[in-house]
């Protein structure tokens, strides 16, 4: 299947043009420049392409929300960060942001408004939601994905500090797919490894690797597909599986490009 060509305007060119789009899609480090992580932004695109949403990035413009220096304990390297990105923001007269990333959206959503960013802001997996649910969003029977056994890693800021289980969910649904859950699920999920800034630092000293435990939850379910709705977690999770040497048995997809896969949008 051959994936369709996008192109992506700004915030600057539209403004060029006296347009203005209908979400900011904020792709974040992680969605910028690691090469795993530009395959979900890829998705999340293709999307909302589809659909006809009119969207825009900030490209050059954004920089990084600030999340892992706050959480390393480095408050004013954060304030500068963000600081920066609202002034950016408020130029273009941002009002709504969707990101594909759970560490993202909890700094947008809940930390930037004491700070003079207010803006509307969804995690990718409540816009698909909500595009499904209006029918604006609709999978092809499930696709490559029909009755495959999937299961659905809580990501922490998207779970536990934000309260979001069902959406990613009800977007797994949608792939005619085997949902299993794993025992250690929604509220009482197990963090992946990496939140609060320890995906760039030296693991400390202990018996076991903390994705190395997680998957090995996934694992007991007996999956065909581990499926994550979060940059950070994808990587923890695909070396997970590649430490148990299940790559060939074993996929790890964003719930973005399971759906956008289903629909022929991507290879």
């Amino acid at each position: 299947m051959s994936a369709i060509t996008l192109k992506i305007d700004t915030m600057a060119e539209l403004a060029a043009k006296g347009e203005a789009p209908e979400i900011l899609f904020w792709v974040g480090c992680a969605g910028s420049f690691d090469d795993r992580a530009r395959k979900i932004t890829r998705a999340v695109a293709a999307i909302l392409h589809e659909v006809g949403m009119k969207f825009a990035v900030l490209g050059t413009e954004e920089s990084c929300t600030g999340d892992p220096a706050k959480r390393a304990g480095n408050e004013f390297l954060f304030q500068m960060q963000a600081a920066q990105n609202i002034q950016v923001m408020n130029m273009y007269e941002v009002k709504k942001i969707v990101t594909a990333c759970p560490h993202c959206f909890n700094t947008l959503k809940n930390e930037y408004p004491e700070l003079g960013g207010n803006y509307e802001v969804l995690h990718h997996a409540t816009l698909l939601q909500q595009l499904i649910n209006e029918g604006r969003l609709k999978v092809k029977d499930g696709g490559a994905f029909k009755g495959k056994r999937i299961t659905f890693h809580d990501s922490c800021y998207l779970g536990r500090a934000n309260g979001i289980y069902e959406a990613p969910r009800q977007v797994l649904e949608a792939l005619d797919a085997d949902l299993v859950e794993m025992k250690r699920s929604k509220a009482k999920g197990l963090c992946c490894g990496a939140g609060g800034a320890q995906m760039f630092k030296e693991a400390e000293k202990g018996k076991k690797e903390v994705n190395i435990e997680r998957i090995e939850d996934a694992l007991e379910t007996q999956p065909d597909v581990v499926a994550a709705a979060c940059p950070f977690c994808m990587t923890m999770l695909t070396d997970g599986v590649k430490n148990k040497e299940k790559e060939s048995s074993i996929k790890v997809y964003d719930i973005a490009e399971l759906i956008a896969g289903a629909n022929g949008l991507i290879n």
